[in-house]
């Protein structure tokens, strides 16, 4: 079973979507109808009548920010602890992009982490793209979203949930509690009971739904429970009877309580849970559009502005546009949020993973924008989105204060994607002229009537961005029809498989939270020390646990404590060794060798290695040493890692932000957000600055501080990473100021020197630089002066001669080549016009015909030879040779004399479907044409078709 995105039901529910919104008047945090609302005292939950006179909050006081920030401070005055939105991109490696609120709390719920507070409450950003054909269609569908969510892990549970989610819905947003209503498991009394006895909700508004609807499951096994949701009648003159909940016509949900208070077994039996844990969801925009009294959720104060200023770029006026026209802004406002948070949270355009989701989601922006006549923020040569984005980082304040530093970075993405693909867009004009042609023409030689492709079409909708709309208003113009129905199918296979791949967040519980819990977090001494007694907390072989593991034996190993750093932060885990004394002499007993050590469940160090002499046992005390050279190395190369993300700033730019980075014991590797690759000079400026500051022997600074303290400090941190309230903070004075868990020298004189070895891209927009330091740099070095010193030796030239000399050799080399060539082609010449007089004549227009073998003549001299022989022989001609070269190439060229090409062939075509038989390909003019191939054995019988295919079709035309 999976987890729905929206509400943690088990079914798919309804996308929410959200954004900051404008700044309007508001209404005092604590004040409905003019009156303070008092706090509820935690887990005493007042309840208000279900039937009775609300509040007169006016709807067009409720702006999406005093939405947010109610939710948030009406959970905090029960106290909630209020946290911030985690990252889009998830710290899960189950979960391609953040779909849920509920999925930072995740190893909470599963009991692999300790909770670190009993409640909170959070506004989180969501990405979901499983209906992205729904967007703008209908007026819930958003691809961005933000969901408010509170949280109990084992605090309180069913009561107070639904009291407090009444309270809020009622008494909070003022909503008329007649025109609310409720669903609940079939089997669920308790949660009937409390909405009805103790709520006062009515029998009537009160459904019973089965556990395809409301029962959440985290997986075949693990965590589950019913769920409670809240509907808003929007006709409630309809009345009761027959009323159905799934009508979007009249009803929406905006509110999803998951009552997580079983664990299913794999008999499917359901265990109650010892600790009951509460899952909550509400979606701003759906609350939004209640309140704000507006059609859809797009036309709240959280989206409208984008698309107004979509509008005013095509000219046209939102309240007088047509259906069509409005799908396409809804669209435009609702991608562009989506596509500015995700590139703000260092998702970057490329054509795999998550990159792919916004590569998709601009092109979309940007081909929809065309077809409703936006060419440019006043330059139709010009990109369009930037001014687009303005709208969307104006209106992020309250959800993410990040995205406005990241100003400069996000709108030189989207520019440079947008102007990439509009030159896409210009191959796809092509490609669907060539799709055109070759409909039409296959259509005469047929009798059909000329169509394209549902795949055709769909490959230029996907790819190269043509709205299948303008693909059939081109091909209609030349008489040409479009397959719909096999477009949909292409359309909907994409679909399902973009559903299946992000519409969940798996939950599972696997056996390593038995094998640990009894053992506590590992306390890490590895700051202050490479020593230290500790004692065997647990072993495992294979996974699982053993009491005992003997010589030879691959092993992991807990202890309670280790001076060894576990991999994390990009810096690698430590080696060393474990010895086990035994007796009162204190006599080594056991030796484990420690290659790798990796952090699981929380705060656990596990210590994998090999047991190289005795045996090891649970409850054993024992020494652990850390290798201290090696540790030296992950110091100086981490230390330095942030040396060269203060360099990159100075030298290229304070907008350019890590992406990912490597620390091990002999180099480093950085990759950071960056649009094109350094130049040589910009390489030896970071290079120098970084070395300069290795030069000025700074001593590095350690404090324990809390996380908002730091950020307001202006430390740096590492994207992706998780931060607990307290952070560490490394600062290099004047230089540096870093989150940091790793280790680090105490002086920069430490890491000795610095040099880049390589600056290369590795995905759409990412960058990675890859150097050495402390003792690597030495080696580097040395190893780099040994080799120029006997280049020195072979060339006969001092060290700084050596570029002069090789340029020389170089040249020479260039020109002994191009001679080389030139009597190679006049060789093929020669060979060529003893074959002129072995052409044959096809009557009856006397084409002249020759299809030889030239040898090994290699391709430019075979060309030379079929130019010299066209050229000779009279108009018509028709001109086959091939080669084997060598190295297992075949070559292969076609040259026609115009009066050939008048018949209707084509060098190209002709010369691509004989090479295929050689297992190549190529093409070419209608007049000259080049293609090559792997398989040389093929080569006689591909010129023997070539023979007769050319006598046949030349004997054809003539005809």
């Amino acid at each position: 079973m999976e987890v729905a995105a929206l509400s943690p039901t088990s079914r798919p529910l309804p996308l929410l979507s959200t954004a900051p919104a404008h700044r309007l008047r508001l209404l005092p945090p604590r004040f409905v109808s003019g009156r303070r609302l008092r706090p509820s005292p935690r887990h005493q939950a007042s309840v208000e009548p279900a039937i009775q006179e609300v509040g007169t909050a006016v709807p067009g006081e409720w702006s999406g920010d005093a939405i947010r920030r109610r939710f948030l401070e009406f959970y905090a005055a029960r106290g909630h602890k209020i946290l911030p939105s985690s990252s889009l991109v998830p710290d899960d490696p189950t979960v391609f992009l953040t779909i849920a609120g509920m999925l930072q709390f995740k190893p909470i719920f599963l009991g692999k982490e300790p909770r670190r507070v009993p409640c909170a409450t959070t506004s989180q950003k969501c990405i979901r793209t499983n209906d992205i054909e729904n967007v703008g269609r209908t007026a819930r569908h958003q691809t961005f979203f933000e969901m408010l969510g509170n949280f109990s892990f084992g605090d309180y549970f069913k009561k107070e949930a639904t009291a407090w989610a009444w309270e809020l819905a009622t008494k909070e947003y003022g909503l008329p509690a007649e025109r609310l209503w409720i669903s609940v498991f079939e089997d669920d009394d308790e949660a009937f009971n409390i909405w009805h006895n103790e709520v006062g909700v009515p029998k009537e508004r009160i459904k019973r739904m089965g556990a395809e609807d409301n029962f959440w499951t985290s997986g075949a096994t693990g965590p589950c429970g019913p769920c409670s949701e809240i509907y808003y009648d929007f006709y409630p003159e309809r009345g009761s009877s027959d009323a159905d909940l799934s009508d979007d016509s009249r009803f929406i949900e905006f509110y999803n309580l998951v009552f997580m208070q079983y664990n299913k077994k794999d008999d499917g039996s359901l265990q109650p849970l010892k600790q009951k844990n509460i899952d909550t969801g509400m979606g701003l925009e759906r609350m939004a559009r209640i309140l704000q009294k507006v059609p859809n959720n797009y036309e709240t104060d959280l989206i409208f502005p984008i698309i107004e200023k979509a509008a005013s770029l095509a000219l046209v006026s939102y309240a007088k546009a047509d259906d069509a026209m409005k799908t396409n802004l809804k669209i435009i406002g609702d991608h562009m949020r989506a596509v500015v948070y995700l590139i703000s949270d260092g998702v970057l355009p490329s054509n795999i993973g998550r990159g792919y989701v916004v590569r998709r989601l601009i092109r979309r922006v940007v081909r929809t924008g065309r077809l409703i006549g936006i060419r440019g923020d006043g330059n139709p040569e010009g990109a369009f989105l930037p001014s687009l984005a303005e709208v969307v980082i104006s209106l992020s304040t309250q959800i993410d204060p990040d995205v406005e530093s990241r100003r400069k970075s996000i709108i030189g993405e989207l520019e440079r994607e947008e102007l990439r693909f509009v030159q896409t867009l210009g191959r796809g004009e092509k490609l669907l002229d060539e799709l055109l042609d070759e409909a039409l023409l296959s259509a005469g030689n047929n009798g059909n009537k000329p169509s394209l492709s549902g795949k055709d079409v769909f490959l230029l909708y996907d790819t190269y961005g043509f709205p299948v709309e303008i693909t059939a208003e081109i091909a209609g113009e030349r008489g040409v029809t479009v397959d719909m129905k096999g477009f949909d199918i292409e359309m909907e296979n994409q679909r399902k498989q973009s559903q299946a791949a992000h519409n969940v967040v798996k939950l599972s519980v696997g056996n390593e939270t038995e094998i640990v819990k009894n053992i506590p977090d590992t306390e890490f001494l590895g700051y202050d020390s490479l020593f230290a007694t500790a004692v065997v907390k647990g072993l495992l072989v294979n996974g699982n646990p053993v009491n005992e593991v003997s010589e030879g034996s691959e092993v992991e190993i807990l202890l309670d404590r280790t001076p060894f750093y576990a991999e994390s932060g990009g810096q690698v885990g430590d080696n060393g060794f474990l010895y086990l004394n035994g007796g009162e002499d204190r006599k080594q007993t056991a030796v484990i060798e420690i290659n790798d050590v990796q952090k699981s469940l929380g705060n656990i160090f596990v210590h994998k290695g090999t047991i190289k002499q005795g045996s090891v046992e649970v409850g054993k005390e024992i020494d652990a040493f850390v290798d201290a050279k090696l540790r030296q190395g992950a110091k100086a190369h981490h230390t330095a890692t942030h040396l060269l993300q203060s360099a990159l700033k100075s030298v290229v730019g304070s907008e350019t932000s890590q992406a990912g980075s490597l620390v091990a014991f002999d180099r480093l590797r950085f990759d950071f957000n960056f649009h094109r690759p350094l130049s040589e000079e910009e390489l030896m400026k970071i290079e120098s600055l970084v070395n300069q500051w290795i030069g000025n022997a700074t001593h590095l600074e350690t404090k324990v501080m809390a996380l908002q303290d730091a950020k307001n400090d202006g430390a740096i941190a590492m994207f992706g990473e998780k931060y607990g309230e307290e952070v560490r903070v490394i600062e290099v004075p004047g230089v540096s100021l870093e989150l940091c868990g790793g280790t680090h020298v105490s002086n920069t004189a430490e890491i000795r020197g610095f040099k880049i070895i390589s600056e290369q891209g590795i995905a759409s927009g990412i960058r990675r630089i890859e150097a050495v330091a402390g003792d690597a740099f030495v080696d580097y070095v040395c190893a780099r002066d040994n080799y120029m010193r006997r280049l020195c030796s072979s060339l006969k030239v001092k060290a700084e001669d050596v570029n002069g000399r090789v340029d020389t050799i170089l040249e020479e080399l260039r020109a002994t080549r191009n001679e080389v060539s030139s009597l190679r082609s006049k060789i093929a010449v020669l060979k060529a016009a003893s074959l002129a007089s072995k052409a044959t004549t096809v009557e009856p227009r006397n084409v002249r015909v020759v299809v030889e073998n030239m040898g090994d003549v290699d391709a430019d001299a075979l060309k030379s030879a079929a130019e010299y022989l066209v050229g000779t022989l009279q108009d018509p001609a028709a001109v086959i040779l091939g080669s084997s070269p060598g190295d297992g190439k075949v070559s292969l060229v076609a040259a026609f004399s115009p009066a050939v090409v008048k018949m209707g062939l084509q060098a190209g075509k002709f010369v691509g479907s004989i090479a295929k038989l050689c297992g190549g390909g190529g093409g070419g003019k209608p007049n000259f044409a080049q293609a090559g191939g792997r398989k040389p054995e093929n080569l006689p019988d591909a010129l023997e078709k070539a023979r007769a295919e050319i006598v046949a079709a030349v004997s054809s035309s003539s005809s």
